[in-house]
């Protein structure tokens, strides 16, 4: 199933988001292997970063584009559909193409890549007097 921006925002909880993007991979898995540098050349050209800069403020800087999710470090543009070396060195449209990105946190893009939500940062709990339950 090819993913999109259009269908993501259609969800309109964070968690929502979450669960229609998630890959559920392992850690380990193999990705780029020996041609990372391809990847790597693809994310230090001018295109990307262009492109990269328009989404983040597309999505307001926020995790998933959802208020209340500031992210608190460097945002990351994320691919909806996992990026082949393949896909790459075919300079294939939608490798550019905004309807298939999204900005995400560091615990964000990695709960979604490996499909555990337990990455997730978890929402901020006001304390109040007399409050004695220690976490969550």
């Amino acid at each position: 199933m090819i993913k999109t921006y259009g269908e993501m925002i259609k969800r309109h909880t964070f968690e929502g988001r979450y669960e229609y993007l998630k890959l559920g991979g392992a850690v380990g898995e193999s990705t780029f292997g020996f041609d990372r540098w391809i990847n790597q050349r693809f994310y230090k050209s001018r295109e990307w970063r262009s492109l990269r800069d328009f989404v983040i403020v597309r999505d307001n800087g926020l995790d998933l584009g959802m208020e209340d999710h500031e992210i608190h470090g460097a945002p990351l543009v994320h691919h909806v559909n996992p990026v082949s070396v393949d896909d790459i060195s075919a300079g294939l449209h939608w490798i550019l193409d905004p309807e298939y990105l999204i900005t995400t946190s560091k615990e964000t893009h990695n709960a979604i890549h490996y499909g555990d939500a337990s990455l997730l940062r978890q929402p901020h709990v006001d304390r109040a007097a007399g409050d004695t339950k220690l976490w969550g």
